[in-house]
């Protein structure tokens, strides 16, 4: 079976790494010059200095060359550029491949998730299309240490395949029939990140943490539930766990944007110097649209959208949120 994945930035690159352990896989890179490096010293500089890939990997920047025998596609582009990217691919894409997505977002013009857009630009069955996703750090998945992921996909049996191609000693797969929400899990759990980012960068300890961390479970539970989503699934791999890695690791983007908004430090600074892309800081608008149309409160993203787009402080965020109308936690979730 030949996989392809498309996209070279820290995560497609280590989910290329993990699925050339156990079958031939090419990596599509947008720049030329970062495909030749890739193939010819079997590391990723820009995004993994120093972490060694399997020397069998294949590496082109070339999109017909790396998905026209792909048996299986792997989607590892930016929300904001995913579509286009897909697009330019799909007339090399053979009808049936199924596909994972990687990408933890949502399309800010259209509200949709990946697998949506995926469905939509290759007219294909929804069964075979699903994500990825769990408290996957890169860096840590791609030096060994040992952790889990879930794959989404409704059709048991492609699940159980696929299961396989990313299987390793260190790196676990578990399935998961409910791709809604495991999808918008990893997409709304960012920006619960952004404000954990913000809380520790006011100073804030461990009790504020568990609290944010706790309510934002909340807030992504209740609108991923709405969306479509198995509560359960909230309380697993693709929720609470990639909540918790997400908000706690300095190796998080998200959390590592809020931080530096909690200092002090400006928005267009901040992402001016980083070479990777921040999911949560578009994902946020998209979040409040879809919870405004699904009628459902969300206070700790409402105020993390504020500081981003509108010029709130960060510490305005706790004041607004310490400042709501008290409640019964099991009847309000907000």
């Amino acid at each position: 079976m030949r996989v392809a994945v498309v996209g070279a930035g820290s995560w497609g690159t280590t989910v290329a790494g993990l699925a050339a352990a156990n079958t031939p896989t090419t990596l599509w890179a947008r720049r030329p010059e970062l495909a030749r490096t890739i193939k010819a010293t079997a590391e990723n500089p820009d995004y993994l200095p120093g972490a060694a890939l399997p020397a069998e990997l294949e590496c082109t920047s070339d999109l017909e060359e790396a998905v026209a025998n792909a048996d299986v596609l792997v989607m590892g582009v930016p929300s904001h550029g995913f579509r286009d990217v897909l697009r330019a691919a799909a007339p090399y894409i053979r009808s049936g491949t199924p596909v994972l997505s990687l990408t933890k977002g949502i399309e800010r013009a259209t509200l949709k998730r990946m697998t949506e857009i995926i469905v939509e630009e290759l007219d294909a069955a929804p069964r075979r299309i699903g994500v990825l996703t769990g408290p996957n750090l890169a860096k840590e998945v791609i030096a060994g240490q040992p952790t889990a992921t879930v794959i989404a996909v409704e059709d048991e049996w492609e699940a159980e395949r696929l299961q396989g191609v990313f299987m390793g000693p260190t790196f676990r797969v578990y399935t998961n029939p409910d791709v809604v929400g495991c999808e918008s899990a990893g997409a709304l759990k960012n920006v619960v990140a952004l404000a954990a980012g913000m809380a520790h960068g006011l100073g804030y300890g461990d009790n504020s943490m568990a609290t944010l961390v706790t309510r934002g479970l909340a807030e992504l539970t209740r609108l991923g539930m709405t969306l479509g989503g198995n509560p359960m699934t909230f309380a697993g791999l693709a929720g609470m766990g990639d909540l918790v890695a997400t908000c706690i690791s300095s190796k998080s983007r998200n959390r590592t944007v809020g931080l530096a908004l909690g200092e002090g430090r400006t928005l267009d600074e901040i992402i001016g110097e980083m070479n990777m892309v921040a999911e949560g800081v578009k994902t946020t608008e998209a979040v409040l649209a879809l919870a405004d149309q699904a009628g459902v409160e969300m206070p700790l993203a409402t105020m993390v959208g504020a500081v981003l787009y509108d010029g709130r402080k960060p510490a305005d965020m706790v004041e607004g949120l310490m400042g709501r109308p008290a409640k019964a936690e099991l009847h309000g979730l907000g």
